[in-house]
């Protein structure tokens, strides 16, 4: 067995969050050691620009953004491991996590930023042009803004897809919302908003057949009627999936409280504490409101905040 280690503060999860808490624990002399996770840096480094987080007067894409907050946190001597934890016992007063490689680490403190991943369709034209950046998003708040004028496509039947369609169309020429059965699963008001605007066509019983474009960028998209099998082709540069989030918090249900999505519940709103103490979450794995980069930092700063107090409780 490989010794165990005993630290004060363990992240796990990078992105807005997980980065922001670290630089707040290492400058409070907690010597933060931070997972990466399966996806370091997290959602963002699907994003090509950011135009909208605080600072960055000219945008930054993603990938950049995050590459420069892990330097910000290891300046002040975060500890910064790749991998990830699939294993917490959280039972009694310590904190036991463990990571792939087998490592057992007993933590005084533990923020959880885990994140959230979008879900998609799963086509592969739609994961190609993700990939490539050329057109297909899960955020219309992070990037409607760079199809002002053109057509677009939203998939999506729930509160969120009908309030990300109206952002839409205060920016596009024309919305296609692709709803799968022959109503919308959101809130009544929600959907009267979307019937009520004018540059939106809802189009019940469809599905996505194909992205569409030219290699590089998206040109439009083939549809079907599930119930007619009918086909259309919509033209449109940008295609939006918003088909709901995973919160990445799988390994921590025997111990936190959980809601019936898995986002993590606060135990005080207002707070980064959890049901169990010296337990903390920041960003996606408990905000299905927001979703930013920048309320995620802010929790960030949070969770660092409250575990240093709790620390200091303790001693």
């Amino acid at each position: 067995m490989s010794a165990i280690e005993r630290i004060q503060c363990l992240i796990i999860g990078s992105g807005p969050a997980g980065y922001t808490a670290a630089i707040y624990a290492a400058r409070a002399d907690m010597k933060p050691v931070l997972y990466e996770g399966l996806q370091p840096g997290g959602q963002l480094t699907t994003t090509n620009e950011v135009e909208n987080f605080p600072g960055y007067r000219d945008g930054v894409t993603g990938p950049e953004m995050m590459i420069e907050l892990k330097d910000q946190a290891q300046r002040f001597e975060t500890d910064v491991r790749p991998g990830f934890i699939d294993k917490v016992d959280f039972s009694g007063d310590v904190h036991k996590c463990w990571s792939d490689d087998g490592k057992e680490i007993h933590a005084d403190t533990v923020i959880i930023s885990t994140g959230a991943s979008a879900k998609y369709l799963g086509l592969e034209s739609e994961q190609k042009y993700l990939q490539l950046g050329g057109g297909v998003s899960a955020c219309a708040v992070c990037d409607g803004f760079f199809y002002r004028g053109h057509e677009t496509v939203i998939v999506g039947a729930g509160d969120s897809a009908c309030e990300e369609a109206h952002y839409l169309s205060k920016l596009c020429t024309k919305v296609t919302m692709l709803v799968r059965r022959d109503e919308f699963r959101a809130s009544k008001i929600m959907a009267e908003r979307v019937r009520k605007t004018e540059n939106i066509e809802i189009l019940y019983n469809t599905e996505t057949k194909e992205v569409l474009g030219d290699g590089q960028l998206v040109t439009g998209v083939k549809a079907f009627n599930n119930k007619t099998n009918e086909e259309v082709e919509i033209p449109c540069t940008g295609f939006f999936v918003a088909i709901g989030h995973k919160p990445n918090t799988d390994i921590f249900k025997d111990f936190l409280n959980l809601d019936e999505t898995g986002y993590i519940e606060y135990e005080q709103p207002g707070t980064s504490y959890t049901n169990v103490k010296g337990v903390f979450v920041a960003g996606d794995a408990a905000d299905k409101t927001y979703r930013q980069a920048v309320t995620a930092a802010g929790t960030g700063c949070m969770a660092a905040l409250d575990a240093e107090r709790y620390l200091a409780a303790k001693h």
